[in-house]
């Protein structure tokens, strides 16, 4: 059995993979935020270091949180407290490919939304028709503003035929004192007083995702993107199964002993941000 995060399983892990040729040949950057760059409200050592190393190779980033109960805005701001200042282009949300998706696939129907005021604002923005009454389609979105009539109303319209969706799959978020239950926990109560299957979600790891980010930052080659984080189940599969590449960092959510349990594996293991940034070149 592995231990938690021992150095010695690291390194068998790792065993074999030319970690250096593998991160030169990437000159995109897909960064997850909590459990990566930050956690919580502290920033990881050697994250901005990181960015700085990727400015002087020549390559570029982007930062994309499965995380939909704030705005883009309010990232900005929050990176921006730690000295990491970014363009509205340099970040995308859960929230954001969720909006992208509905304009291309249900252009024009009427969506409940189970989200924060900030969230809920954005889909306005984006020119999704909110209704409180009937809908077409339920979004979960990660609403800290839960309620058992939101749950009790979602319910219903799943219930009665409305397409189901969410933003993203998270289970749960991480924070510095341990998780909060997110959108995927919040699904689990839906379907099962609903009676439905799965929910269709957004965001990482789905392929949308891919796209949105490509076609935001103008990326043409999906073998030249890495997507980095600390979630298997999202930042890992994102990138390994849709064509691009899976670089987990051990600061957030995942450790080795849920590497040996996950079938989608890495293309490699780092401690942090700084050590894949110690292979750039």
């Amino acid at each position: 059995m592995l231990n938690h995060n021992d150095p010695k399983d690291i390194e068998a892990f790792n065993k074999g993979i030319d970690r250096t040729a593998l991160v030169n040949s990437c000159k995109h950057f897909v960064l997850d935020m909590d459990g990566t760059f930050y956690l919580g409200n502290t920033i990881l050592p050697g994250s901005l270091d990181f960015l700085k190393t990727l400015e002087k190779t020549g390559r570029d980033y982007l930062f994309f949180t499965n995380n939909s109960s704030k705005s883009p805005d309010v990232y900005i701001e929050k990176l921006a407290g730690m000295n990491c200042f970014i363009s509205r282009k340099q970040i995308m949300t859960s929230g954001d490919v969720t909006i992208e998706y509905l304009n291309a696939a249900y252009p024009g129907k009427r969506v409940y939304l189970v989200g924060t005021e900030a969230l809920i604002k954005s889909f306005r923005e984006g020119g999704i028709g909110l209704v409180e009454d009937d809908p077409d389609i339920v979004v979960i979105g990660f609403d800290t503003t839960l309620t058992y009539e939101k749950i009790v109303k979602a319910s219903d319209y799943v219930r009665a035929g409305a397409v189901y969706l969410a933003t993203h799959p998270d289970i749960n978020c991480p924070v510095e004192n341990g998780y909060i239950t997110d959108v995927g926990a919040f699904c689990a109560m839906i379907s099962l007083s609903a009676g439905v299957g799965e929910v269709k979600s957004l965001g990482k790891p789905n392929p949308e995702t891919v796209d949105m980010a490509m076609l935001r930052a103008g990326w043409k080659n999906r073998s030249e993107i890495a997507f980095v984080g600390d979630r298997l189940y999202t930042d890992i599969a994102v990138g390994v199964n849709n064509g691009a590449h899976g670089l987990l960092v051990l600061t957030g959510e995942a450790s080795m002993r849920d590497v040996q349990k996950f079938d989608t594996k890495p293309d490699a293991i780092f401690r942090d941000l700084s050590e894949i940034g110690s292979f750039l070149k």
